[in-house]
């Protein structure tokens, strides 16, 4: 193994070690058996037609179909027990494969194609339960059929042997050849898998404003682009395979004719010219196999190469000591935040201190830091510097799975899974109650909604919360934030899909929050947003420019002066507890 490789990788593999000790005790047996065919044929020609012995030529038929049905057994349960390694390197790697894929872009360490990981993960178990690994188990066995061919003659081994080399050399060639038309292949496929998923997403947006054209030809050009190169790859592996089988079929007739004229010239028995053609076919064959399996193989060495290199920059941490649930407060020490994978800081030196039953509001112009807050504040984003500690314990030192249910997270942009509003609203947990999750769709105010729908908590809804509206979605959204009463929540932009009936509901969902004894963080897009809070946090340019009680912050932010003639209300001056355009832009 290379240095590079990961150790994880290493470990799955070698798990399935007696698995593969089997697969080679076999691979043996099945390759002294490939010897009947040739011993048959010599023993038919110089035993049985010289005596014209029928008994002899029936009882070599009855063991030879034995032999070949052993044979058959054991290339069946060779393929089996590569096919369950497979499996197992899958069962082994799946968890720790799906957990990249759902942690790298929090990491900024995602691949074009988000869900290459997985690919590769198919790729590698596809190889191992292929016939290529069966192709390599039989290569040590080819100087055994050598040394047969040189003990039937020497002139007869010297000709298997020169094949060999030349296969060898095939097998280098194709190596060489087809590694970066294979490489430049997975780049096009990402690129075109990145356009493919975008244009999903975004399929409302492309009809609307009459991109779809335009955005399928930009497709059509990467998918072109993919596609020839994976014809080149193809190309190249077909042309070595080809000349591979050509060469070893020339090679065959070659030795029948050098058979010929040994027996002509009386230096080997008539049996030795079909034994000798039929023992260098088998002894090339796992050469020509392998030449024919080397695209699988290539692709399965570069699915192992970035699979070892995303589990070296994402290691599995070690689960950190349990904690007793958060209770008292949010403490924010110099927090400075970058999105994953830049050093850019989009948030500096921010500290704050609140206390259960507090409601902060944050307040600020577009790009001012206010969502990328957030997203440290819960942990989605690492800190760049400083920490944020629940009731003393800096969020480093909480599992995902531990800190999860005392967390409630509203995101912008809300997105449901494909199933049902009841198994959305209890993050699909296989324990939830009915009383639980009734009591979160309760303090969200949407339990009403939700018995309006169709099946009532167990209408099914498509990925991404298809069949419900925005104002839906949002709000069972903000039902799932609230499940199991989490300590902590966090609603960025909550209302930005609400009429005034969801407006008043999220104002008491805040309000049921504080007076549970929790801590409520909004995003404000919209004065109404803050009614329920009774702090407030004003940034501007990733920093904070004021925080304390809300009137005071607001009266501060909103004076006359800062706030431009054309955004003043014609009705006259802004009241307090609301707020001007100006600072409460959505964040980007």
């Amino acid at each position: 193994m290379k240095a590079r490789d990961s150790v994880e990788l290493v470990s799955a593999l070698a798990s399935c070690r007696t698995a593969f000790v089997g697969v080679a005790a076999m691979s043996g047996l099945v390759n002294v058996l490939y010897l009947t065919g040739s011993f048959f044929m010599l023993e038919v020609y110089d035993r049985v037609i010289p005596s014209r012995s029928v008994p002899t030529l029936v009882g070599l038929c009855v063991l030879a179909l034995v032999l070949y049905a052993f044979q058959g057994l054991l290339e069946t349960l060779r393929a089996r027990v590569l096919a369950r390694v497979g499996a197992a390197l899958d069962e082994s790697l799946s968890g720790r494969v799906f957990d990249i894929v759902v942690r790298a872009p929090l990491k900024g360490a995602a691949p074009g194609d988000g869900l290459l990981p997985l690919r590769d993960l198919d790729s590698l178990r596809a190889f191992l339960g292929g016939s290529g690994p069966s192709a390599f188990f039989d290569l040590p066995w080819m100087p055994v059929y050598l040394l047969i061919c040189f003990l039937f003659h020497p002139v007869i081994g010297l000709a298997a042997l020169v094949g060999a080399a030349v296969l060898a050399t095939l097998a280098l060639l194709t190596d060489r050849a087809t590694r970066r038309p294979a490489q430049t292949a997975t780049g096009h496929g990402l690129r075109r898998n990145g356009l493919a998923e975008a244009g999903r997403r975004n399929a409302e947006v492309l009809a609307a404003l009459g991109m779809q054209g335009r955005f399928s030809t930009r497709w059509g050009q990467a998918n072109g682009d993919y596609c020839l190169a994976q014809q080149r790859a193809s190309d190249i592996a077909g042309g070595f395979s080809a000349a591979s089988k050509v060469f070893r079929m020339a090679l065959q007739s070659g030795v029948l004719a050098l058979g010929a004229t040994l027996v002509i010239n009386g230096q080997a028995s008539a049996g030795i010219i079909i034994a000798s053609s039929i023992l260098v076919a088998r002894a090339l064959a796992p050469a020509e196999l392998a030449i024919a399996n080397w695209k699988g193989f290539v692709q399965a060495r570069q699915s192992w190469a970035r699979l070892s290199d995303l589990f070296a920059r994402m290691p599995a941490g070690a689960r950190p000591h349990a904690l007793p649930a958060p209770t008292r407060a949010l403490q924010v020490e110099s927090l400075s935040v970058a999105p994953p994978g830049t050093q850019r800081l989009v948030v500096q030196d921010v500290s704050l201190a609140l206390q259960a039953g507090q409601g902060l509001g944050i307040i600020g112009p577009s790009a001012s830091g206010k969502s990328s807050l957030v997203r440290a504040l819960v942990g989605v984003w690492p800190a760049f510097r400083g920490k944020v500690r629940l009731d003393g314990a800096a969020l480093d030192q909480w599992a995902a799975d531990d800190l999860g249910p005392h967390l409630g997270f509203l995101p912008q942009e809300v997105e449901l899974f494909a199933g049902t509003v009841a198994e959305n609203i209890a993050r699909f947990d296989p324990e939830a109650s009915a009383e639980g999750v009734i009591a979160a769709a309760r303090a969200a105010g949407v339990h009403e909604l939700i018995l309006r729908l169709s099946e009532g908590y167990d209408t099914r809804i498509g990925e991404g919360g298809a069949g419900l509206s925005a104002g839906q979605r949002q709000r069972v959204g903000l039902a799932r934030a609230l499940y199991g009463e989490p300590f902590l929540v966090f609603l960025d932009e909550p209302n930005a899909n609400l009429d005034a009936e969801g407006e008043n509901a999220l104002t008491q969902a805040i309000l049921g929050v504080r007076r549970r004894g929790g801590i409520c963080v909004v995003i404000a897009h919209r004065p109404s947003a803050l009614a329920a809070v009774d702090l407030i946090l004003m940034m501007a340019d990733g920093r904070a420019q004021a925080f304390g009680p809300k009137d005071e912050v607001l009266k501060r932010v909103l004076r006359p002066a800062s706030v431009p003639v054309e955004a003043r209300p014609a009705s006259g001056p802004t009241p307090p507890g609301s707020a001007s355009p100006g600072p409460l832009q959505e964040s980007a």
